[in-house]
């Protein structure tokens, strides 16, 4: 309340000292005429002394007189016409200063009332650092917050696909060393929408694999935390992130969901940052590209950068948005069908023409995702013939084949 007086008072002095200047300049105005009329009759003055000193004739003094005069006489007559000239009347000055103290008064308890944080303290960077590092060491795990958070409403799976996964489920407890029984297992869970145990079997996933790791497989595993989570990122999951981008420090979903945590914990300038690093190393086609754009102008708002340079997606093969809406508007069979041929097309092109190693490895994943567990295969084997001594290329395929559930 007592900032409120300050400010208020502080408009309210401010509107009294510009009220009384309207009013003042009714009474002393001078017209310009008038400051001319006192030149002239200086100027009048003047032509006497130079004629007593001799320095001008009479002749040419009376010619100076004459002329002197007639602009004293012109003067004299725009003073009188102005003076005659009614200026605004009483009300209208009232009420301009009314308006001014109204606007000043109002509107600056107007714009703060929407910009301004009433009943803050100061807030200083130093202090926001320190209570961002505070926030980020402090913050639960992920078994705490797990524990806190309704979990989602599992979908409804289709009976044989129930049946087949809690198949899968027994054989793998059976089996507990068996790494492509958790490849599968962490793929499934997720499918069906049992994020906690997708991660647990994904976390078992890792320990079977040794050192030969991916980056990708940490982060599905951070992204199944996050999901499990509802979109919290926990220590754990910074963790997993963190052994992504110590093996491929470009890797996007990482990038996005560490840009994420910053955010959570009060560091946007950080966030910021992280992501605009990211889609400017962002393959064609990246679906993660999409969801940094759709939050970078209000995320580079809360960083406090207003001149933000201008970011796109990068271009690359994939769907439309009109590909989109459509799709929206199918049955699940035809939209089944509407990916199938997208699959088959990319098929068919990296067949004729080729392509980056991204597009073999999203083929792979596509043909995983359908079902296709032989046709990926080939398609990986037919990569690893393309793209033999290319390590780089090799380990994206190498991930593609973990995602789709064929690696050997």
């Amino acid at each position: 309340m007592s900032f409120w007086v300050l400010i208020i008072l502080t408009a309210a002095v401010t509107a009294v000292f510009l009220g009384y200047s309207i009013l003042r300049a009714r009474d002393t105005r001078e017209p310009a005429a008038a400051f001319d009329l006192r030149v002239y009759r200086e100027q009048l003055a003047g032509v006497d002394k130079d004629l007593a000193r001799g320095v001008i004739g009479e002749a040419d003094a009376e010619r100076v007189r004459t002329e002197i005069s007639r602009r004293i006489l012109a003067a004299d007559a725009q003073i009188q016409a102005q003076s005659t000239r009614p200026g605004p009347p009483l009300w209208a000055s009232v009420t301009a200063i009314a308006a001014v103290g109204l606007i000043l008064v109002g509107g600056a308890a107007w714009m703060y009332d929407r910009m301004g944080a009433a009943g803050l303290p100061d807030q200083p960077l130093s202090l926001r650092i320190d209570r961002a590092e505070t926030l980020r060491a402090e913050r639960p795990s992920q078994a705490e917050f797990e524990a806190t958070t309704t979990p989602a409403p599992l979908p409804q799976l289709e009976e044989s696909y129930a049946a087949l996964l809690e198949q899968l489920r027994e054989t793998v407890e059976a089996r507990p060393d068996d790494l492509q029984g958790h490849v599968l297992l962490a793929q499934h869970e997720a499918n069906a929408g049992n994020f906690s145990a997708a991660y647990k079997a994904q976390q078992r996933v890792i320990e079977l694999s040794g050192d030969a790791v991916p980056a990708d497989a940490y982060s599905h595993l951070a992204e199944m935390m996050i999901l499990a989570a509802g979109g919290y990122v926990s220590p754990e999951a910074e963790a997993a992130l963190r052994e992504a981008l110590k093996r491929d420090p470009r890797h996007g979903p990482a990038l996005y969901y560490l840009g994420q945590m910053m955010v959570q914990v009060g560091r946007p300038d950080i966030g910021y940052r992280i992501w605009t690093d990211a889609l400017r190393n962002a393959p064609a086609g990246a679906p993660w590209v999409d969801a940094i754009l759709a939050q970078l102008d209000e995320l580079a708002f809360r960083a406090g950068v207003f001149n933000a340079p201008e970011v796109s997606a990068p271009a690359g093969p994939g769907p439309s948005q009109d590909d989109v809406e459509a799709a929206a508007a199918l049955t699940p069979e035809e939209r089944q069908e509407m990916i199938r041929g997208m699959v088959n097309q990319l098929s068919d092109r990296l067949a004729t023409e080729g392509g980056a190693p991204e597009d073999w490895a999203r083929l792979i994943a596509a043909l995983g995702v359908l079902g296709e567990g032989q046709r990926a295969i080939d398609i990986r084997n037919e990569a690893m013939a393309v793209f033999a001594g290319n390590a780089d290329a090799l380990e994206i395929i190498d991930a593609a084949a973990l995602q789709a559930g064929i690696a050997q």
